[in-house]
């Protein structure tokens, strides 16, 4: 009995956010704050099912690990945040109505129609653009860090060099004419698929939703120690996409890390995409205190 509830609350989640959104007073969707306080509710509940129904002994969270992820959901929370709506989506609002572009019809369709939306346009492109990462090296050094990482977690999600943070919350979402409600409640769908997806949590949920939605299952194995078997699964909630377009696995990884799993400070993580050109400098560095080793002698 308890498995079978475990394995369904993937999609009772979604369902509790969707009806949430739907229903809720008009007065509290409005409150500015309202996104936040339910993004946030919604990791701490993922990821306080891992102490009632942990999946792997190996990823069981300490203090450390919890300090660190908790940094980067501050991180994105905020400063990510802010440097998304200031320096994308506030300009693309912006082009759309000096164009004269609009998109009404979107606001007369249904508001689970709507939500769907939301989740398609943002999911599109974070796919290509993770895929585009696992692909080309410049693109890869700033995805790297979220690679090294060497369990999973609810919170895990929010880990990464904040350019590949920044990089990956682009979308065009602004560009449609669509209630705010119906796209913070699909920005909570992709968190709680997510939030599972990256989840030390027993929940296997039913096909029907696995066949659709990224499970910790997919985003296990992409998240696996040999770099070649990571070039899968790039759906972040979308798992679809990657059935679509020909980049999916089935499997599961229950050891994860890159570069033999040597895991990253926060600094190492910021300075990861510059590591070569740091390298470089060293080595010069090395070669001229070689050199006038030499000399001196």
């Amino acid at each position: 009995m308890k498995k079978t509830v475990v394995n369904l609350l993937p999609p009772l989640t979604v369902a509790a956010v969707v009806c949430f959104w739907a229903f809720a007073p008009a007065a509290l969707l409005a409150k500015p704050w309202l996104l936040v306080v339910t993004s946030a509710l919604i990791t701490a509940f993922v990821q306080a099912l891992e102490w009632v129904a942990e999946r792997h002994s190996g990823w069981r969270l300490d203090r450390r690990e919890f300090l660190t992820d908790l940094f980067y959901v501050v991180l994105g929370s905020t400063a990510i945040a802010w440097a998304t709506t200031t320096l994308a989506e506030a300009p693309l609002h912006a082009l759309k109505e000096s164009l004269g572009l609009t998109t009404a019809w979107a606001m007369q369709l249904p508001f689970l129609v709507q939500v769907a939306l939301v989740v398609v346009l943002i999911e599109f492109g974070q796919y290509w653009m993770h895929r585009l990462m696992h692909n080309a090296l410049p693109f890869w050094l700033v995805h790297a860090p979220h690679h090294h990482i060497t369990q999973l977690n609810a919170m895990k999600g929010y880990v990464g060099n904040p350019v590949e943070l920044f990089l990956i919350s682009l979308s065009v979402v602004a560009l449609f004419d669509l209630p705010l409600t119906a796209v913070f409640c699909g920005l909570n769908v992709l968190g709680v698929v997510s939030s599972f997806a990256h989840a030390n949590v027993r929940a296997d949920p039913p096909i029907w939703y696995s066949f659709v939605f990224t499970t910790i299952r997919h985003h296990s194995l992409h998240h696996s120690t040999a770099y070649d078997d990571t070039r899968c699964n790039y759906g972040n909630s979308l798992i679809l996409l990657d059935r679509i377009f020909g980049t999916y696995r089935d499997g599961e990884a229950s050891v994860v890390g890159q570069d033999d799993r040597r895991r990253l400070s926060i600094p190492e993580q910021f300075l990861f995409p510059a590591r070569p050109l740091l390298d470089r400098l060293t080595a010069r560095r090395g070669v001229a205190a070689t050199s006038t080793d030499a000399v001196a002698g």
